[in-house]
């Protein structure tokens, strides 16, 4: 007899009264190997995001700890998860493991930037909101465990909460001259030993993807960052989990074939309950105004991923699936400080964002950004900048095309085909994809914060 109340593979255990039948164990110890990989999955993403992004960087673009790649063009962004398509970035991944302690040399000017570990908890700010405020300067940067060193000069002492560390930085001045110039001018070097050469390197259109690995391939990449990096304490339950899927410290990862099944499986499973945590938000507050369908993305209230009981598991998924790096900077308080982040996945609706129909957004006058404004369109399946025939998948407060309405306002178009008004305001969409916005505020202003200025739904 089966048990009836039972959905899935338990379904199938059949009973010797009250205990399972023991030829039906298997099926029992599938199903929580399944459970478990599923959590696992979700647990992970941010980790996974990081260590993809950096093979990346090695194995595509060549890139080593002392250097810096720098994205600039559209095609260069198209592996970038939920990047904008207005500023530059900046980055790099290191691993402290390898190179010891480092010195950071950055000049003055605007910037924004820091550093993160590779759950994506950022340990130190630079730029403008940094302690250096945008004057520049040594920034030191000391792996976990590392006392700090007596040194001669001004530093800014940073000390890594992982081994594994991304650098990263976006230049805000205006002028593509002026900004090139101070990327030029950053120095990657170690404390210890010979000076090495920060080389600026471009992807050059070369496809990539930063997006998490599917299939058994998610796990290969989760394996080997494991291997690179610190056990934190408040992870050990899961590194259980791991052990049990086969995942060890210094041990091969070599699943036999029916835990690679069960491991392809959850990875299936894990991403659509990533899709729905993320497109679907259900936690309180999600939507920024209650008639509109744009929710705060980011979820997460503090760098350190900490709730006041409990730390945010899926706050931290809902925002790692479907974007890279996190700053205390996106959740500024301050008006005229920092940015903000809104995000819809359906249209007016309730409806997903379909590729194939036409939509208008209309932005009322005067957006509270004191910097500048953009809407931005991304695949959902790569959540990265949508890969039209156009080559451009946003429009912003910066473009000196934009046809702004009489009244101050502007309407913003999105669909396969452009509007009757022409493709100034139009941002391409492709059939048989679905897609889902950003509206980015860069030094939001008091009526975003007070809400008082609202922005339209997008309507078909």
């Amino acid at each position: 007899m089966a048990h009836s109340s039972l959905q899935g593979r338990l379904a199938r255990v059949g009973m010797d009264g009250e205990l399972p039948r023991r030829a039906d164990l298997p099926l029992i110890f599938d199903e929580l190997d399944y459970q478990l990989a599923c959590q696992v999955y979700l647990w992970a993403l941010p980790l996974v995001s990081y260590a993809q992004w950096q093979t990346q960087h090695r194995d595509v673009f060549g890139a080593g700890d002392f250097d810096l790649v720098h994205y600039v063009s559209y095609r260069d962004r198209l592996g970038l998860i939920t990047a904008n398509g207005t500023t530059p970035y900046i980055l790099n991944f290191i691993d402290l493991g390898t190179t010891g302690p480092l010195v950071i040399d950055v000049p003055p000017g605007h910037t924004a930037g820091g550093f993160s570990d590779f759950w994506q908890r950022e340990f130190g700010i630079l730029g403008e909101m940094g302690p250096d405020q945008g004057r520049g300067g040594k920034h030191l940067i000391l792996p976990p465990g590392h006392e700090d060193p007596d040194l001669d000069g001004d530093y800014f002492v940073h000390h890594a909460t992982g081994l594994n560390i991304m650098f990263g930085f976006r230049t805000l001045d205006p002028d593509p001259d002026k900004a090139r110039g101070l990327v030029e001018q950053v120095r990657i070097q170690p404390l210890h030993g010979a000076a090495t050469q920060t080389r600026l390197i471009s992807p050059q259109g070369q496809p990539w993807t930063g997006d998490q690995p599917r299939g058994l391939d998610y796990w290969v990449r989760l394996h080997d960052i494991y291997q690179r990096e610190i056990v934190d304490e408040r992870d050990r339950f899961y590194l259980a989990m791991l052990k049990q899927l086969g995942i060890e410290k210094d041990k091969p990862f070599e699943p036999d074939e029916r835990m690679a099944a069960i491991l392809a499986d959850a990875t299936a499973a894990g991403e659509l309950m990533a899709q729905a945590n993320t497109f679907a938000k259900r936690f309180p507050g999600a939507k920024y105004w209650p008639d509109r369908q744009w929710d705060l993305v980011v979820q997460l209230d503090h760098s350190d991923q900490r709730g006041p009981y409990y730390d945010q598991l899926l706050e931290r998924a809902a925002w790692f699936y479907e974007a890279v790096s996190f700053s205390e900077a996106m959740k500024s308080q301050t008006p005229g400080v920092g940015q903000a982040y809104l995000g819809a996945y359906t249209d007016a609706e309730g409806d997903w964002l379909d590729g194939a129909k036409s939509y208008t957004l209309h932005i009322p006058a005067d957006p509270p950004a004191k910097l500048f404004w953009s809407v931005t369109v991304y695949d959902t399946w790569t959540r990265c900048l949508i890969d039209n025939e156009q080559q451009r998948g946003d429009r912003g407060s910066r473009d000196p095309d934009l046809v702004v309405n009489d009244d101050g306002s502007v309407d913003v178009f999105f669909g396969p085909t452009p509007p009757t008004s022409g493709t100034t305001n139009w941002i391409q969409t492709i059939p048989g994809k679905h897609w889902f916005s950003y509206f980015r505020f860069y030094g939001p202003l008091e009526p975003y914060f007070d809400r008082s200025w609202k922005l339209g739904d997008i309507a078909r």
